[in-house]
């Protein structure tokens, strides 16, 4: 442990002349540890004795991706290698666990849902699709110690400012919340507790729902649950609209009208021949609300309208998927065996490297696809869709081999 009062300011050398070790890895954390971060956690009110009893034993955790290490300009290839792209099909395979846990775990917790959703305004299907999606309802393992992560990553990883500012927050979280070092238990990205929050959301967002005094996210399920209502709420959650609607795009609606930058009324979309799936109609309060739409995997997958509300998903976690796992999962967990009308259909394999390689090419072509990233977001499932359309291609709106080839 690094007892402040005997503390020696010193200079910090990050770039070596030789490989970095795990002792002088060490040895440079703890200069890092005194020099810089106790200085700008004494700044905000943190004590000596919480920066002590936060980093006591706490070493370097060189385990974690997309660290760069002392004497290197990049992140090691096998720690952050992960070349291949999933079809979105894949991110579903295990939505029936969820589905079948949220069933049992929202009868059980009832009462606290019903308290729940009539302060915050979130139906409790998300809320516990959201518990089961980060952390099995509690059950799944977060095996690392938090202030080893959020320390190493402020160190060492590629985003060190993001992870300076979550450190300091969980040295907050334990000086002015209270909460004890060594309980603070996270995944390998420094995410907490069942929710899943960084420190700087738990300062925002967690609350003490059981009336203990603590907002304990790890252990109180009712102040896990109420605290990811009340993300979603402060995020804007629009009570009394639903996520999205499965629904049927007809051919003559180009799949390049994706993106929550492109909303209209979705009484518009059913002017233009979007119909949800089943033969349902858009319940009547939704018509006059502006909807979206979403497919995440362009013509060879189901096609959605979604409401804002999708969106507050996403500030949770921007993935599309992710998004679209919830709010499915809340459904079936509400409502019953709901499955996707429509199926995914076999995507050939395709690299990640190769999606990289069409981004640049619709970027030189003057397509927004969002960044050159290797994801199929929905810029670049539009751009893609654009340029089919304008090549005289059936739109499809999705990557595949024979675009790769094509694009590049």
């Amino acid at each position: 442990m690094i007892r402040l009062a005997f503390a020696v300011p010193c200079v910090l050398l990050l770039l070596l002349p030789f490989p970095a070790t795990a002792q002088n890895v060490n040895d440079l954390f703890a200069q890092w540890l005194r020099s810089d971060l106790w200085p700008a956690a004494r700044s905000r009110g943190i004590s000596a004795e919480t920066f002590n009893a936060a980093f006591d034993g706490v070493s370097p955790n060189l385990k974690l991706p997309d660290l760069v290490m002392p004497g290197e300009s990049a992140p090691r290839a096998t720690r952050q290698h992960q070349a291949e792209f999933r079809a979105p099909a894949a991110y579903f395979d295990h939505i029936g666990g969820v589905v079948s846990g949220g069933r049992r775990l929202a009868k059980e917790h009832s009462g606290t849902l019903s308290a729940i959703e009539k302060r915050y305004g979130v139906p409790r299907g998300i809320v516990v699709a959201v518990w089961g999606r980060e952390s099995g309802f509690g059950n799944a393992d977060i095996p690392h110690d938090a202030f080893a992560v959020l320390g190493t990553k402020a160190f060492l990883a590629t985003r060190k400012e993001m992870f300076r500012e979550e450190v300091l927050a969980a040295l907050e979280m334990v000086e002015k919340r209270g909460v004890a070092p060594r309980m603070m238990r996270s995944s390998w990205a420094g995410a907490l507790g069942q929710p899943q929050f960084l420190p700087s959301s738990y300062l925002k967002y967690a609350v003490d729902f059981d009336g203990d005094g603590r907002a304990d996210i790890w252990n109180s399920v009712p102040d896990t649950l109420a605290s990811i209502a009340n993300y979603l709420a402060i995020h804007g959650w629009q009570q009394g609209r639903d996520w999205g609607f499965e629904v049927m795009v007809p051919q003559n609606v180009s799949c390049a009208l994706e993106g929550p930058d492109r909303g209209r009324r979705i009484a518009d979309w059913a002017a233009l021949g979007v119909t949800r799936v089943g033969g349902k109609a858009f319940p009547d309060h939704e018509l006059r609300g502006e909807g979206y739409l979403m497919m995440p995997a362009g013509r060879r997958g189901p096609a959605f309208i979604v409401t804002p509300n999708f969106y507050r998903l996403k500030d949770y976690n921007e993935s599309d998927l992710y998004a679209l796992f919830v709010g499915h999962a809340g459904d079936r967990i509400m409502y019953g065996d709901i499955r996707f009308a429509a199926g995914w259909q076999p995507i050939d394999g395709v690299s990640r490297a190769q999606i990289a390689a069409m981004q640049r090419a619709l970027e030189r072509q003057g397509h927004d696809v969002g960044g050159a990233d290797g994801l199929a977001g929905f810029k670049t499932r539009r751009s893609i869709g654009a340029w089919q359309e304008k090549n005289g291609r059936p739109a499809t709106c999705f990557p595949d081999g024979d675009l790769a080839r094509q694009l590049r």
